[in-house]
């Protein structure tokens, strides 16, 4: 990382990160080890630092730094936890986790995307992470049960088979749920049978496609 990117990243990190309340040492680590260029194109790689939501092409975009820093707070991931991931997109959120669990499993229903994400991650040398391509809704039973989810997309409602099934008692999912237009990114804590949840702030997602997503418009 060259010295204009690092003094970049560094504005980011204290303006969009820090001064919005985003205090968890560990989550401002782990942003700090990834290099957030890397997972944009040439075209686009002027927004790196930006603070907003950026194309990374077929219709899906990689999250604003301060959605990615607080999301990964909220998650409250520890070192020995396994997280399961929903909506690799281009990696970069994928990355972070990394840094932070003992390993992520992230799935993702667009092959190019996927492969990509694979590359930079692989470049980079993390080595903690397992992808999967297919329909994230439906989770990934055989790695089962996770400490944590993460779902990167906007789902109409809760994925409550997911949740009941993947996720571990007393375990945590964050993710943004609601109409298309605008969602609520939520805190889901797995209480036995019972799903409990607590708003976190308004928020703007892709649709989640899938059995308990939107369903894909572009599938006759």
């Amino acid at each position: 990382m060259n010295q204009l990117t690092e003094s970049q990243m560094e504005q980011m990190i204290r303006e969009q990160i820090i001064d919005r309340g985003v205090t968890d040492a560990r989550v401002i680590e782990a942003l700090r080890g990834v290099d957030r260029e890397k997972f944009f194109s040439k075209q686009y790689k002027q927004e790196a630092y930006a603070d907003r939501a950026a194309p990374i092409g077929h219709g899906q975009t990689i999250s604003q730094p301060y959605i990615v820093a607080l999301m990964t707070e909220k998650l409250d991931v520890q070192p020995e936890h396994r997280v399961l991931e929903i909506g690799t997109g281009s990696g970069y959120q994928t990355a972070v986790l990394c840094k932070l669990a003992k390993d992520v499993y992230s799935i993702e229903r667009v092959k190019p995307l996927l492969d990509q994400a694979f590359e930079t991650l692989m470049e980079m040398g993390i080595r903690n992470v397992h992808f999967r391509h297919g329909d994230g809704t439906l989770g990934w039973k055989e790695q089962s049960p996770f400490d944590r989810i993460l779902v990167a997309a906007g789902a109409p409602a809760l994925p409550k088979s997911l949740l009941l099934s993947q996720l571990i008692d007393g375990g945590l999912a964050i993710m943004p749920v609601g109409p298309h237009e605008q969602q609520m990114l939520v805190s889901v804590r797995r209480k036995g049978s019972e799903l409990v949840q607590n708003d976190i702030i308004p928020c703007r997602f892709v649709k989640l496609i899938g059995e308990e997503g939107w369903p894909n418009d572009l599938q006759s």
